[in-house]
């Protein structure tokens, strides 16, 4: 059977309400239960992971708690579990962190969250984690969730607090602290969730509350902020979530969704530049930044349709809805400057990226068709998104207002043969796709070209196969192939155009992103010890590289071809004891002269540095007084040289080993848990800031040790 990847689940997993888990208390109990885990919403229906031709990861409620103890940023999360995932930025943008050197697909109970079109790169920051329940994580280039995927698969699965016909309530308080214990890095946060049944129906319902203090590196320095892109130190935020459903049948079920996030910078702290060549890094000092803070604010709304047994099928619908507004911060920057509005110079503007989009899923399985073990999956997917960039102290559109609608029907099969032991998979996914824009100028700071509108438009099939065999004796092979697409940041591109007599329809820079990846992989898993290796290769023929200039990020089309290895293990030393690592590792490369061979490395902000993690589980509920759980996780970054035709210099990456340490124990009032993120106060300047940029002003430390003290109880 294809395992999970035990190393980077860091536990196994036990429980998924949805599969019908039930906790293991023997071996043989273990195995049943790990052969109903089933990945519930990152592809189209719910699939045994054992059936999965991919690298899949899925963190359960234990775990994100575990881990959100440490850190509540998701993308530090996903970096201790994940393999091939970038190390977080510790900001609010995502920029640079990929998922096998390439942007995933980050989707709220399979609503997509990320904003092609115009990256604002804030898609993992768009729902407060603690409102999650599981992540799925599906890794490698995919289209079967339509536009984005090309580094995989991020499905956030929202929390279900309706346990039965009383009321069942969450509250959760959390405390964080610097190691020196500044007054100025205190950060606070609460949790309440609340849900009940009455007979048919269900409802949960609840939010959270955050203010987070300054950040201090390990030399007890406040660490910069970033007034351009955002962060996450020295924000407000809240989220508010609601969830409703009823089953007209037990096969039947109407659920609705929303969830709105809001999380602003303070506004009160200025920046002071670092200096590179001297090696100090960016701080802050009292002041007011000039503009207004930057903020995220995300409404999601889904309604989801489930009908178990129709026509002897299941049928699978969702209709949805997002509105994401992000707002940079400010400046007088020589590109917002118009000397028809303000004397050159003297213009302060900011911009914020605009997007919405709705669209329908639909998809039918049937099994029979009087083949056994056959599948048959089929269905339509339809998306329009509307994206814009405006300057918001001028009103003015740097970036015009993009319309992408997309029609994809789709047909996926799977045929399960010799008793089960065979798994194959295939399908085909028809995308057809037009982006429309109208007439525009550019700004007068970019040029002031005009540019005659158009509608671009593409059509692709998109394939994808696998099979994964069972080989007995608790081994299992598998390989799979698979086409991804997206768009590329088209507002970049149209911002940018500074030659007149350009149509939309016919600047190359427009067409989709199509990568094809490759993947073979093995696992055991036997009683105590899982074991996990993939080996993948990607390649397009027109990438979607970033690239630095003065600051702003350009996209470059060129060829790039990615390739990685993935290998984890874990061991049961007792029942109290688990050990367990993950090693990986991407190169890519990219073709930098136009003659169709790749000749350079793709830079930090494409591709992650080689990472190793590792970690010790205790867990005893009778050798002391109260039960008590530790979790203690390395994670050790190699350095790593960027070479190649056209190599930058001073940007390769001297690495790095943090240590983490989460303690927690249960009592009659609730669950306590005590973590040290960075124990050994190690001092670094980010993966980001090393490999991505070359502002002094963006030379940033990582977190130093830092405490957090979390109070949980349900009832």
């Amino acid at each position: 059977m294809k395992a999970q990847l035990w190393a980077t689940a860091g536990i196994v997993a036990l429980a998924s309400s949805s599969a019908g888990a039930q906790d293991a208390t023997t071996d043989d109990n273990e195995v049943t239960v790990l052969e109903q885990l089933v990945v519930l919403g990152a592809l189209r229906t719910p699939q045994p992971i054992s059936s999965v031709p991919n690298t899949v990861t899925i963190i359960d409620q234990e775990q994100l708690d575990t881990e959100l103890s440490i850190s509540d940023d998701l993308s530090t999360v996903l970096g201790h579990l994940v393999p091939n995932y970038s190390p977080s930025r510790q900001k609010l943008s995502n920029s640079g962190e990929t998922l096998r050197g390439r942007p995933p697909l980050f989707m709220i109970d399979g609503v997509p969250q990320s904003t092609p079109l115009r990256d604002s790169k804030r898609e993992a920051h768009t729902i407060d984690p603690d409102l999650l329940e599981r992540v799925e994580v599906i890794n490698g280039s995919s289209a079967v969730q339509g536009m984005g995927a090309l580094g995989g698969i991020i499905n956030l699965h929202t929390r279900n607090m309706a346990q039965s016909e009383e009321w069942t309530s969450l509250i959760k308080t959390r405390m964080t602290a610097s190691g020196d214990f500044e007054s100025d890095g205190f950060g606070y946060k609460g949790v309440f969730l609340t849900g009940r049944k009455w007979g048919d129906a269900d409802l949960t319902v609840g939010g959270t509350l955050q203010t987070q203090g300054l950040y201090f590196d390990a030399a007890g320095l406040p660490i910069g902020l970033d007034l351009t892109q955002g962060d996450l130190a020295n924000s407000t935020s809240r989220d508010l979530f609601f969830k409703a459903g009823y089953d007209f049948t037990p096969d039947q079920r109407l659920q609705l969704m929303v969830n709105d996030y809001r999380l602003s910078g303070k506004g009160d702290y200025a920046v002071v530049p670092g200096d590179r060549a001297a090696g100090i890094p960016t701080t802050v000092q009292r002041g007011e930044p000039e503009g207004d803070a930057p903020e995220n604010a995300v409404t999601t709304v889904s309604l989801d349709y489930n009908h178990d047994a129709l026509w002897d099928g299941q049928l699978r619908a969702q209709a949805f809805y997002q509105d994401f507004a992000a707002l940079f911060g400010g400046g007088i920057l020589p590109s917002f400057q118009d000397p028809a509005i303000a004397p050159v110079g003297t213009l302060l503007d900011q911009s914020q990226n605009e997007s919405q989009k709705h669209g329908l899923k639909l998809s039918y399985s049937h099994d029979g068709f009087n083949i056994p073990g056959l599948t048959v999956t089929t269905g339509l997917d339809y998306l329009v998104d509307q994206t814009s960039q405006v300057l918001v102290h001028t009103d003015r559109e740097w970036v015009p207002e993009t319309t992408f609608t997309n029609w994809a029907p789709f047909v996926q099969l799977n045929q399960a043969l010799f008793d089960e032991r065979l798994q194959l998979s295939g399908g085909l996914r028809y995308e057809s796709a037009r982006l429309k824009v109208d007439d525009y100028t550019t700004i007068a700071g970019a040029g002031g070209i005009a540019v005659e509108g158009g509608t671009p438009k593409f059509d692709d099939v998109l394939p994808n196969v696998g099979a994964v065999f069972d080989l007995g004796a608790n081994w299992s092979v598998y390989g799979s192939y698979s086409k991804g697409f997206t768009m590329p940041d088209i507002g970049r591109v149209l911002r940018a155009v500074d030659a007149p007599g350009q149509n939309v329809a016919d600047l190359l820079n427009l067409e989709p992103v199509i990568a094809d990846n490759r993947e073979i992989g093995v696992d055991y898993n036997g009683d105590r010890l899982k074991l996990h290796a993939a080996y993948f290769w990607s390649d397009s023929d027109l990438g979607m590289r970033l690239e630095n200039v003065g600051g702003i990020f350009e996209v470059r089309r060129e060829r790039t071809e990615l390739q990685g290895l993935e290998l984890s293990a874990a061991y049961d030393l007792t029942d109290e004891w688990r050990l367990g690592a993950m090693y990986s590792r991407t190169t890519g490369r990219f073709d930098s002269d136009g003659d169709d061979v790749v000749d350079t490395d793709l830079g930090g902000v494409n591709v992650a540095p080689d990472r190793l993690n590792i970690f010790a589980e205790w867990n005893t509920q009778d050798a002391l007084p109260l039960p008590l759980s530790a979790r203690v996780q390395l994670s050790h970054f190699f350095d790593r040289d960027f070479t190649g035709d056209a190599a930058p210099a001073n940007q390769n990456f001297d690495g790095y080993t943090l240590v983490d340490l989460s303690l927690a124990t249960t009592t009659p009032a609730g669950d306590f848990l005590l973590s040290v993120e960075n124990l050994f106060n190690e001092q670094y300047i980010t993966y980001y800031s090393q490999t991505a940029t070359t502002r002094d002003d963006q030379f940033f430390a990582g977190r130093g040790r830092t405490f957090a003290l979390t109070f949980q109880k349900q009832f």
